[in-house]
């Protein structure tokens, strides 16, 4: 009588190495980093910048808005944008899964609630703060620049804050789906 007995192997990670689980993998980075840059500001740059003084603020946001437009935060930004939709095509299929429901939702929330309120939004109100001569601007003028873009600029934020939160929450919900 023979006894065998089966060994444990190392578990073979071949089909996990697909072209849709690098792409998930890499949508859910670029979408944290942009989450994480948006709480970022939430949690302690907003927070700086509203104890200084209206000349400063707007010197610093000028700055920040300028210094923000770097290679870097674009492929993030709008790579993320473009991951999303190919990441959600992807998993399209049929039956429809569950991770494409979640990688679909991720996708308009983003593209909406981030992408969208960043367009229509945030850089309407980047550009005209630019544009605002603060070296000629009288105190009272400064004043009321900051007055016309602090807080519309900071719920702006607040949406896409929580709206790239809730996409990373999805898509984190789509990489542990098992019904895929």
């Amino acid at each position: 009588m023979k006894i065998y007995v089966k060994k444990k192997t190392n578990p073979d990670l071949t089909p996990m190495i697909t072209f849709q689980n690098v792409n998930l993998v890499i949508t859910a980075t670029t979408t944290a980093l942009i989450a994480g840059l948006f709480y970022a500001w939430t949690c302690s740059v907003i927070p700086g910048l509203a104890r200084l003084s209206n000349f400063e603020y707007i010197r610093a946001m000028q700055s920040l808005n300028l210094s923000i437009q770097n290679p870097l935060f674009f492929a993030s930004f709008l790579g993320t944008a473009l991951l999303l939709p190919v990441c959600s095509y992807l998993h399209f299929g049929q039956p429809i899964s569950t991770r494409f429901w979640l990688l679909l939702i991720s996708t308009a929330i983003y593209l909406i609630g981030v992408l969208g309120v960043t367009i229509f939004g945030n850089v309407p109100l980047n550009d005209s703060l630019a544009a605002f001569q603060l070296d000629s601007a009288s105190v009272n003028e400064i004043a009321e620049a900051r007055s016309r873009f602090e807080n519309r600029w900071n719920s702006l934020n607040t949406i896409r804050t929580v709206a790239s939160s809730f996409s990373i929450i999805l898509i984190i919900l789509a990489c542990i789906n098992s019904e895929d």
